[in-house]
């Protein structure tokens, strides 16, 4: 098998033959179902004296485009405290496993993946001392943008490639800060939108609707609904009064009497339980240790520890031998208490006026960021654009795999698109029933049916291009508005991205104008 190990001056790399059917990972060795074909990137950054970032890139593999003529995607974790290169690339989206199985839904199919461990001290990223850590999200963006401007100088390839941001959970409320940063035109990239994923952008609205939510899906009774509420009003009052830190205890008193009134029921996933040994405080353990344990330590699995800090870290070949996958985890989470529930939805108004194009997408089944929480926020944006969206009636999207089966609805109006995921939890692993795996929407919307018919033949049907397309499924889908194998998509993203430049080049338009949107849809 032709396969080597090199370090570049912009970091360490590995790549695999097309032929090769044995991928070597340290001295472990697998047998994979299919070859592994991809380029794979990795380094440190040093954003501030004594705090280093770690960032993991995977370049589109892809059997009929090349990585340039697809999109970069970074993915950003939540916690804070959880690792992009450890959860969400062997537990969710990239192209291996926990078990370093091939994922036949790895996002890598349709885009390039950037995993940065963020803040710093998560996962990989570590800090040299006790103050090291970022205190707030306006810190968090400030350290990010560092580590971007050397990526996008160093790897000046990716440049004019449209750039996403995508997150979950606390990842949200971290990727609307970094991405207004990105407005102000200080990193070269070609930033084309965010994407927030069950975000955690205003924490009261969450936990003030977490009470209704329960009594209407019979988690709660009349007593219960009662409880809930008086502790998510001490927890409002807290916010209102700027005593952040002290809202961050109230709501983990509030989620100990959600717990106490449903006999567990998971935060994360409403139809499923958590463990007593989860749900049982140990002795003299403050709040902060509490919710670690509740929301950080899930990130980190015994499984998941010994992957990173075992083959992994082998494999990677410049970890710190005083640095431990996860092991300064707990400080960034207990740093960032006095901002945890401070609000961004100002910070989503000042993005939408700017024209970035965001994306929310939110599971049916969350508790944590549950949608009715969402909802109330952004039905108090600012955004002139607001008023149009509301009028708007959502439309429907068929589970691909089960078609008739509707699996999500959504709205999109200008630059903000909402979309309502049917049977779907907090995190793209914890979901009651597997029945329709990660796929991608490519939305374009700007465009219209400007190009209807300037396309290649596997398109030729479609009467508009405003309407979702599948990407990243390796076989024949069902979808809106007609059925394509994932070649024919690619084909056509190629085609759309040839003919959008030719425009760009005719009537002077700047690439930014292409809206897309990468969705998961891992219901």
């Amino acid at each position: 098998m032709s396969e080597w190990l090199a370090r570049s001056r912009t970091g360490w790399y590995r790549r695999v033959s097309p032929r090769a059917n044995v991928c070597r990972i340290s001295s472990l060795k697998l047998r994979l179902s299919s070859p592994l074909t991809g380029k794979e990137a990795w380094n440190y950054v040093t954003v501030r004296d004594g705090d280093h970032m770690f960032w993991w890139l995977y370049y589109a593999d892809s059997q009929t485009a090349e990585y340039k003529d697809l999109p970069l995607v970074m993915w950003l974790q939540g916690g804070p405290g959880g690792s992009g290169s450890g959860f969400g690339n062997f537990e969710e989206i990239g192209p291996l496993n926990r078990d370093l199985e091939p994922r036949d839904t790895s996002w890598v199919q349709a885009a390039s993946i950037l995993f940065v461990d963020n803040p710093v001290g998560t996962g990989f990223s570590y800090t040299d001392r006790p103050d090291g850590y970022a205190t707030n999200v306006s810190m968090v963006a400030s350290d990010m943008l560092v580590l971007l401007q050397h990526f996008f100088t160093e790897r000046a390839e990716f440049q004019s490639i449209p750039f996403y941001i995508f997150s979950e959970s606390y990842g949200g409320k971290m990727a609307a800060a970094i991405s207004l940063e990105l407005t102000r035109g200080t990193v070269k990239c070609n930033f084309a939108g965010v994407a927030l994923g069950d975000s955690w952008i205003s924490p009261v609205d969450s936990v003030m609707t977490w009470g209704p939510y329960l009594y209407t899906t019979s988690l709660l009774d009349d007593y219960g609904l009662t409880d809930v509420n008086s502790a998510a009003e001490a927890v409002k009052k807290a916010v209102e009064q700027q005593q952040f830190e002290k809202a961050t205890e109230l709501w983990a008193v509030a989620e100990t009497v959600v717990e106490q009134n449903t006999n567990g029921v998971n935060f994360y996933n409403i139809l499923t339980q958590e463990p007593d040994e989860k749900r049982r405080s140990a002795a003299g353990e403050d709040f902060i240790s509490l919710q670690t344990r509740r929301h950080v330590q899930p990130l980190h699995s015994l499984s998941l520890s010994e992957l990173m800090n075992g083959p992994i870290r082998k494999k990677l070949g410049i970890i710190p031998q005083n640095v431990t996958w996860g092991g300064q985890a707990e400080g960034v989470f207990s740093n960032m208490v006095g901002d945890f529930m401070r609000p961004v939805v100002d910070v989503v108004d000042q993005l939408l006026t700017a024209g970035v194009n965001v994306t929310i997408y939110n599971g049916q089944l969350d508790l944590i960021v549950d949608t009715m929480g969402q909802e109330l926020w952004v039905k108090r944006l600012k955004w002139e654009g607001l008023p149009g969206f509301n009028k708007l009636r959502w439309t429907p999207l068929d589970n691909p795999s089960y078609p008739g089966i509707t699996g999500a609805f959504y709205k999109t109006y200008k630059n903000f698109a909402f979309y309502w995921i049917l049977k779907a939890g907090h995190m793209l692993r914890l979901q009651p029933v597997p029945f329709l795996a990660t796929e991608v929407f490519l939305f374009c919307g700007h465009w219209g049916t400007a190009f209807t018919g300037n396309v290649t033949t596997p398109i030729s049907r479609a009467k508009s291009f405003q309407q979702p397309f599948l990407l990243c499924r390796p076989l024949t889908l069902s979808v809106v508005p007609l059925s394509l194998s994932l070649s024919s998509i690619l084909q056509f993203h190629k085609a759309l991205r040839q003919c959008i430049l030719a425009q760009i080049n005719k009537c002077g338009h700047r690439l930014s104008m292409w809206k897309a949107y990468i969705l998961t849809f891992h219901i």
